[in-house]
Protein backbone atom coordinates (compact mmCIF):
# COMPACT_ATOMS: atom_id res chain seq x y z
CA UNK A 1 0.00 0.00 0.00
CA UNK A 2 1.32 3.28 -1.14
CA UNK A 3 2.08 6.11 1.91
CA UNK A 4 0.53 9.40 1.43
CA UNK A 5 3.69 11.59 1.27
CA UNK A 6 2.95 15.20 1.39
CA UNK A 7 4.27 15.17 -2.34
CA UNK A 8 1.96 12.63 -3.16
CA UNK A 9 -0.46 14.63 -1.44
CA UNK A 10 0.08 17.34 -3.88
CA UNK A 11 0.47 15.44 -7.21
CA UNK A 12 -3.41 14.59 -6.50
CA UNK A 13 -4.33 18.04 -5.78
CA UNK A 14 -3.06 18.75 -8.87
CA UNK A 15 -4.69 16.02 -10.30
CA UNK A 16 -8.32 16.77 -8.94
CA UNK A 17 -7.47 20.86 -10.32
CA UNK A 18 -7.03 19.89 -13.49
CA UNK A 19 -9.84 17.33 -13.84
CA UNK A 20 -11.76 20.54 -12.12
CA UNK A 21 -10.52 22.86 -14.75
CA UNK A 22 -11.48 19.97 -17.79
CA UNK A 23 -14.87 19.80 -16.51
CA UNK A 24 -15.51 23.67 -16.08
CA UNK A 25 -14.03 24.62 -19.41
CA UNK A 26 -17.13 24.71 -21.22
CA UNK A 27 -18.57 27.64 -18.79
CA UNK A 28 -15.51 29.35 -19.75
CA UNK A 29 -14.75 28.65 -23.68
CA UNK A 30 -16.90 29.61 -26.42
CA UNK A 31 -17.95 26.61 -28.66
CA UNK A 32 -15.71 27.07 -31.03
CA UNK A 33 -12.64 26.65 -28.61
CA UNK A 34 -14.36 23.96 -26.63
CA UNK A 35 -14.36 21.63 -29.39
CA UNK A 36 -10.96 22.51 -30.51
CA UNK A 37 -9.87 21.42 -27.04
CA UNK A 38 -12.25 18.30 -27.18
CA UNK A 39 -9.77 17.62 -30.38
CA UNK A 40 -6.78 18.21 -28.47
CA UNK A 41 -8.03 15.98 -25.43
CA UNK A 42 -8.08 13.12 -28.01
CA UNK A 43 -5.00 13.84 -29.07
CA UNK A 44 -4.35 13.09 -25.30
CA UNK A 45 -5.52 9.53 -24.78
CA UNK A 46 -3.21 8.22 -28.07
CA UNK A 47 -0.13 9.85 -26.33
CA UNK A 48 -1.16 8.56 -23.37
CA UNK A 49 -1.05 5.01 -25.02
CA UNK A 50 2.05 5.51 -27.17
CA UNK A 51 4.10 6.68 -23.61
CA UNK A 52 2.98 3.02 -22.59
CA UNK A 53 4.90 1.56 -24.96
CA UNK A 54 7.70 4.12 -25.81
CA UNK A 55 8.33 5.68 -22.50
CA UNK A 56 7.55 2.66 -20.38
CA UNK A 57 8.33 -0.04 -22.68
CA UNK A 58 10.77 1.24 -25.34
CA UNK A 59 8.92 0.45 -28.09
CA UNK A 60 9.32 3.30 -30.81
CA UNK A 61 5.78 3.40 -32.93
CA UNK A 62 5.91 5.49 -35.83
CA UNK A 63 2.61 3.63 -37.34
CA UNK A 64 0.07 4.81 -34.24
CA UNK A 65 -1.68 7.01 -36.82
CA UNK A 66 -2.96 3.23 -38.60
CA UNK A 67 -4.63 2.33 -35.40
CA UNK A 68 -6.22 5.87 -34.54
CA UNK A 69 -7.45 5.59 -37.98
CA UNK A 70 -8.76 2.36 -37.79
CA UNK A 71 -10.66 3.18 -34.50
CA UNK A 72 -12.33 6.77 -36.38
CA UNK A 73 -13.23 4.51 -39.90
CA UNK A 74 -15.34 2.22 -37.34
CA UNK A 75 -17.41 5.25 -36.06
CA UNK A 76 -17.24 7.20 -39.11
CA UNK A 77 -18.79 4.25 -41.06
CA UNK A 78 -21.92 4.06 -38.34
CA UNK A 79 -22.15 7.59 -38.84
CA UNK A 80 -22.23 8.00 -42.42
CA UNK A 81 -24.95 5.00 -42.62
CA UNK A 82 -27.16 6.96 -40.29
CA UNK A 83 -27.09 9.96 -42.24
CA UNK A 84 -27.79 8.00 -45.25
CA UNK A 85 -30.55 6.11 -43.53
CA UNK A 86 -28.88 2.63 -43.74
CA UNK A 87 -28.54 3.09 -47.64
CA UNK A 88 -25.18 2.81 -49.79
CA UNK A 89 -23.52 6.13 -49.29
CA UNK A 90 -22.87 8.74 -51.87
CA UNK A 91 -19.81 7.53 -52.79
CA UNK A 92 -20.40 4.05 -53.71
CA UNK A 93 -22.88 5.26 -56.04
CA UNK A 94 -20.25 6.89 -58.05
CA UNK A 95 -18.61 3.95 -58.05
CA UNK A 96 -21.23 2.18 -59.68
CA UNK A 97 -21.97 0.35 -56.35
CA UNK A 98 -25.79 -0.34 -55.46
CA UNK A 99 -26.09 -2.31 -52.59
CA UNK A 100 -24.58 -2.18 -48.91
CA UNK A 101 -21.43 -4.40 -48.80
CA UNK A 102 -21.74 -6.79 -46.23
CA UNK A 103 -18.74 -5.59 -43.94
CA UNK A 104 -20.66 -2.12 -44.10
CA UNK A 105 -23.77 -3.90 -42.62
CA UNK A 106 -23.20 -4.33 -39.05
CA UNK A 107 -21.95 -0.52 -38.28
CA UNK A 108 -25.51 0.52 -38.57
CA UNK A 109 -25.22 -0.23 -35.01
CA UNK A 110 -23.44 2.15 -32.89
CA UNK A 111 -22.49 -0.19 -30.07
CA UNK A 112 -20.73 -2.56 -32.77
CA UNK A 113 -18.93 0.12 -34.46
CA UNK A 114 -17.92 1.33 -30.87
CA UNK A 115 -16.57 -2.23 -30.30
CA UNK A 116 -14.65 -2.78 -34.06
CA UNK A 117 -13.49 0.62 -33.58
CA UNK A 118 -11.56 -1.05 -30.07
CA UNK A 119 -11.21 -4.87 -31.73
CA UNK A 120 -9.52 -4.16 -34.80
CA UNK A 121 -6.52 -1.99 -33.95
CA UNK A 122 -6.39 -4.02 -30.82
CA UNK A 123 -6.09 -7.52 -33.35
CA UNK A 124 -3.83 -5.84 -36.01
CA UNK A 125 -1.27 -4.87 -33.23
CA UNK A 126 -1.46 -8.53 -31.67
CA UNK A 127 -1.07 -9.89 -35.09
CA UNK A 128 2.27 -7.78 -35.97
CA UNK A 129 3.86 -8.05 -32.32
CA UNK A 130 2.87 -11.83 -32.42
CA UNK A 131 5.10 -11.62 -35.76
CA UNK A 132 7.68 -8.99 -34.79
CA UNK A 133 8.48 -9.54 -30.93
CA UNK A 134 8.54 -13.47 -30.73
CA UNK A 135 11.01 -12.99 -33.92
CA UNK A 136 13.41 -10.43 -31.39
CA UNK A 137 12.45 -7.68 -34.17
CA UNK A 138 13.68 -4.66 -32.06
CA UNK A 139 14.73 -0.57 -32.41
CA UNK A 140 14.57 0.58 -36.15
CA UNK A 141 13.57 -2.49 -37.62
CA UNK A 142 10.68 -2.73 -35.65
CA UNK A 143 10.06 1.38 -36.08
CA UNK A 144 10.26 0.68 -39.92
CA UNK A 145 7.79 -2.40 -39.63
CA UNK A 146 5.26 0.19 -38.35
CA UNK A 147 5.75 2.77 -40.80
CA UNK A 148 5.14 0.15 -43.41
CA UNK A 149 2.10 -0.69 -42.02
CA UNK A 150 1.43 2.70 -42.44
CA UNK A 151 2.12 3.20 -46.16
CA UNK A 152 0.51 -0.19 -46.64
CA UNK A 153 -2.89 0.50 -44.80
CA UNK A 154 -3.35 4.20 -46.31
CA UNK A 155 -2.51 2.82 -50.11
CA UNK A 156 -5.38 0.17 -49.65
CA UNK A 157 -8.02 2.92 -47.98
CA UNK A 158 -7.09 5.42 -51.14
CA UNK A 159 -7.41 2.06 -53.80
CA UNK A 160 -10.65 0.85 -52.02
CA UNK A 161 -12.52 4.33 -53.35
CA UNK A 162 -15.30 2.14 -53.57
CA UNK A 163 -15.71 1.18 -49.88
CA UNK A 164 -13.71 3.66 -48.39
CA UNK A 165 -14.54 7.11 -50.07
CA UNK A 166 -10.45 6.77 -51.46
CA UNK A 167 -8.90 9.93 -50.39
CA UNK A 168 -11.85 12.13 -49.36
CA UNK A 169 -12.48 9.64 -46.39
CA UNK A 170 -15.45 9.94 -44.69
CA UNK A 171 -17.87 12.52 -44.23
CA UNK A 172 -21.33 14.16 -43.89
CA UNK A 173 -22.53 13.12 -40.76
CA UNK A 174 -25.46 15.28 -39.37
CA UNK A 175 -26.87 12.36 -36.52
CA UNK A 176 -25.62 10.23 -33.71
CA UNK A 177 -28.03 8.04 -32.18
CA UNK A 178 -30.30 10.46 -33.34
CA UNK A 179 -28.99 13.63 -32.18
CA UNK A 180 -27.89 16.33 -34.15
CA UNK A 181 -23.96 16.00 -33.99
CA UNK A 182 -23.56 19.72 -34.64
CA UNK A 183 -25.78 20.74 -32.07
CA UNK A 184 -24.15 22.98 -28.97
CA UNK A 185 -26.18 20.83 -26.69
CA UNK A 186 -24.79 17.78 -28.24
CA UNK A 187 -20.99 19.00 -28.64
CA UNK A 188 -21.09 19.90 -25.19
CA UNK A 189 -22.53 15.96 -24.25
CA UNK A 190 -19.14 14.93 -26.81
CA UNK A 191 -16.78 16.95 -24.81
CA UNK A 192 -17.67 15.31 -21.39
CA UNK A 193 -17.65 11.96 -22.58
CA UNK A 194 -13.94 12.62 -24.00
CA UNK A 195 -13.06 14.35 -20.73
CA UNK A 196 -14.69 11.14 -18.82
CA UNK A 197 -12.49 8.84 -21.21
CA UNK A 198 -9.52 10.64 -20.97
CA UNK A 199 -9.35 10.61 -17.31
CA UNK A 200 -10.83 6.88 -17.30
CA UNK A 201 -7.73 6.11 -19.53
CA UNK A 202 -5.41 7.78 -17.43
CA UNK A 203 -6.26 6.36 -14.21
CA UNK A 204 -5.80 2.88 -16.06
CA UNK A 205 -2.80 3.49 -17.49
CA UNK A 206 -1.09 4.70 -14.14
CA UNK A 207 -2.50 1.71 -12.53
CA UNK A 208 -1.05 -0.62 -15.38
CA UNK A 209 2.53 1.37 -14.56
CA UNK A 210 2.01 0.59 -11.31
CA UNK A 211 1.30 -2.76 -11.23
CA UNK A 212 3.87 -5.85 -11.10
CA UNK A 213 3.01 -5.99 -15.01
CA UNK A 214 4.12 -2.35 -15.06
CA UNK A 215 7.52 -3.03 -13.26
CA UNK A 216 8.21 -6.00 -15.72
CA UNK A 217 7.72 -3.45 -18.60
CA UNK A 218 10.22 -1.06 -17.26
CA UNK A 219 12.30 -3.74 -16.72
CA UNK A 220 12.13 -4.64 -20.45
CA UNK A 221 13.02 -0.87 -21.39
CA UNK A 222 16.44 -1.11 -19.20
CA UNK A 223 17.63 -4.25 -20.29
CA UNK A 224 15.62 -7.04 -22.57
CA UNK A 225 17.87 -9.73 -21.92
CA UNK A 226 18.41 -9.38 -18.16
CA UNK A 227 14.55 -10.12 -17.82
CA UNK A 228 14.94 -12.95 -20.63
CA UNK A 229 17.84 -14.65 -18.34
CA UNK A 230 15.79 -14.50 -14.96
CA UNK A 231 12.57 -16.06 -16.45
CA UNK A 232 10.34 -13.52 -18.12
CA UNK A 233 9.36 -13.82 -21.80
CA UNK A 234 9.32 -10.51 -23.01
CA UNK A 235 7.99 -11.16 -26.36
CA UNK A 236 4.77 -11.79 -24.13
CA UNK A 237 4.62 -8.37 -22.40
CA UNK A 238 5.80 -6.55 -25.51
CA UNK A 239 2.50 -8.01 -27.50
CA UNK A 240 0.08 -7.29 -24.54
CA UNK A 241 1.22 -3.61 -24.10
CA UNK A 242 1.41 -2.70 -27.83
CA UNK A 243 -2.03 -4.40 -28.38
CA UNK A 244 -3.74 -1.91 -24.74
CA UNK A 245 -1.71 0.57 -26.83
CA UNK A 246 -3.71 0.32 -30.09
CA UNK A 247 -7.17 0.05 -28.45
CA UNK A 248 -6.51 3.11 -26.76
CA UNK A 249 -5.66 4.86 -29.81
CA UNK A 250 -8.83 3.32 -31.24
CA UNK A 251 -10.71 5.31 -28.76
CA UNK A 252 -9.12 8.13 -29.55
CA UNK A 253 -9.98 7.73 -32.77
CA UNK A 254 -13.55 7.84 -32.25
CA UNK A 255 -13.53 9.87 -29.84
CA UNK A 256 -12.10 12.65 -32.64
CA UNK A 257 -14.58 11.42 -35.90
CA UNK A 258 -17.32 12.78 -33.30
CA UNK A 259 -15.58 15.91 -32.82
CA UNK A 260 -14.13 17.11 -36.33
CA UNK A 261 -16.39 15.17 -38.60
CA UNK A 262 -13.65 13.22 -41.28
CA UNK A 263 -11.40 11.33 -41.31
CA UNK A 264 -9.35 10.60 -44.20
CA UNK A 265 -6.44 8.67 -45.10
CA UNK A 266 -4.17 11.60 -45.23
CA UNK A 267 -4.61 11.70 -41.43
CA UNK A 268 -3.25 8.39 -40.37
CA UNK A 269 -0.34 8.59 -42.84
CA UNK A 270 3.36 8.65 -41.48
CA UNK A 271 3.57 12.49 -40.68
CA UNK A 272 0.77 12.55 -38.18
CA UNK A 273 2.29 9.10 -36.48
CA UNK A 274 5.89 11.35 -36.28
CA UNK A 275 3.60 13.64 -34.80
CA UNK A 276 2.49 11.51 -32.07
CA UNK A 277 6.01 10.44 -31.24
CA UNK A 278 6.38 14.55 -30.83
CA UNK A 279 4.07 15.36 -28.73
CA UNK A 280 5.30 12.70 -26.05
CA UNK A 281 8.72 13.06 -26.64
CA UNK A 282 8.12 17.39 -25.49
CA UNK A 283 5.37 16.62 -22.76
CA UNK A 284 7.98 14.19 -21.35
CA UNK A 285 8.88 10.68 -22.20
CA UNK A 286 7.81 8.19 -19.38
CA UNK A 287 5.68 10.14 -17.50
CA UNK A 288 2.13 9.76 -18.58
CA UNK A 289 0.92 13.49 -17.54
CA UNK A 290 3.57 14.68 -19.77
CA UNK A 291 2.56 12.96 -22.92
CA UNK A 292 -0.65 14.42 -22.29
CA UNK A 293 -0.05 17.75 -21.64
CA UNK A 294 2.42 17.35 -24.56
CA UNK A 295 -0.26 16.53 -27.05
CA UNK A 296 -2.59 19.45 -25.67
CA UNK A 297 -0.25 21.71 -25.65
CA UNK A 298 1.47 21.30 -28.72
CA UNK A 299 -1.65 21.33 -30.72
CA UNK A 300 -2.85 24.29 -29.20
CA UNK A 301 0.02 26.37 -30.45
CA UNK A 302 -0.20 24.64 -34.02
CA UNK A 303 -3.50 25.87 -33.90
CA UNK A 304 -2.66 29.70 -32.35
CA UNK A 305 0.32 29.81 -34.49
CA UNK A 306 -1.21 28.63 -38.02
CA UNK A 307 -4.20 31.74 -37.31
CA UNK A 308 -1.96 34.28 -36.22
CA UNK A 309 1.17 33.43 -38.03
CA UNK A 310 -0.76 31.81 -41.21
CA UNK A 311 2.82 32.23 -43.40
CA UNK A 312 5.49 30.95 -40.70
CA UNK A 313 3.60 28.94 -37.93
CA UNK A 314 5.69 26.20 -39.80
CA UNK A 315 8.65 28.06 -38.53
CA UNK A 316 7.42 28.82 -34.86
CA UNK A 317 6.36 25.13 -34.48
CA UNK A 318 10.29 24.01 -35.55
CA UNK A 319 11.98 26.27 -33.42
CA UNK A 320 9.62 25.87 -30.31
CA UNK A 321 10.55 21.85 -31.01
CA UNK A 322 14.02 22.69 -31.28
CA UNK A 323 13.72 24.75 -27.90
CA UNK A 324 12.41 22.17 -26.60
CA UNK A 325 15.03 19.25 -27.58
CA UNK A 326 17.91 21.11 -26.44
CA UNK A 327 16.88 23.12 -23.32
CA UNK A 328 14.54 20.29 -21.73
CA UNK A 329 15.51 16.85 -22.47
CA UNK A 330 12.75 15.10 -20.34
CA UNK A 331 10.24 17.42 -21.13
CA UNK A 332 7.66 19.87 -20.03
CA UNK A 333 7.04 17.54 -17.17
CA UNK A 334 10.71 17.33 -16.34
CA UNK A 335 11.11 21.11 -16.08
CA UNK A 336 10.39 21.40 -12.16
CA UNK A 337 12.84 18.26 -11.70
CA UNK A 338 15.66 19.98 -13.75
CA UNK A 339 15.63 23.46 -12.75
CA UNK A 340 15.84 21.40 -9.15
CA UNK A 341 19.19 19.62 -10.23
CA UNK A 342 20.49 22.67 -11.44
CA UNK A 343 19.61 24.59 -8.36
CA UNK A 344 21.29 21.79 -6.02
CA UNK A 345 24.30 21.81 -8.48
CA UNK A 346 24.92 24.96 -7.97
CA UNK A 347 24.56 25.30 -4.08
CA UNK A 348 28.06 25.33 -2.12
CA UNK A 349 29.03 21.96 -0.55
CA UNK A 350 29.34 22.69 3.33
CA UNK A 351 32.26 20.80 4.76
CA UNK A 352 32.68 20.70 8.73
CA UNK A 353 35.46 22.43 9.38
CA UNK A 354 37.86 20.53 11.80
CA UNK A 355 38.92 22.33 15.01
CA UNK A 356 42.58 22.97 14.83
CA UNK A 357 43.00 23.16 18.71
CA UNK A 358 41.53 19.60 18.92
Amino acid sequence: MQKFTPQRIWILIGYAAAAAALFSAPLFVSDFRLNLLAKFLAFAIVALGLDLIWGYTGILSLGHGIFFGLGAYAMAMYLKLEASGGKPPDFMGWSGLKELPLFWQPFQSFWFAVAMGIVIPALLALILGYVTFRNRIRGVYFTILTQALVIITTTLLIGQQAFTGGTNGLTGYSTVLGFSIGSPETKRVLYYITVVALIGIFVFCRYVIGSRFGKVLRAIRDGENRVRFIGYNPAIYQMVVFTISAAIAGIAGMLFVLHVGIISPSMLGIVPSIEMVLWVAIGGRGTLIGAALGAILMNWAKSEFSTAYPQGWLFFMGLLFVVVVVFMPKGVAGLVSQIKFRKKRREPKHEGVRNPAV
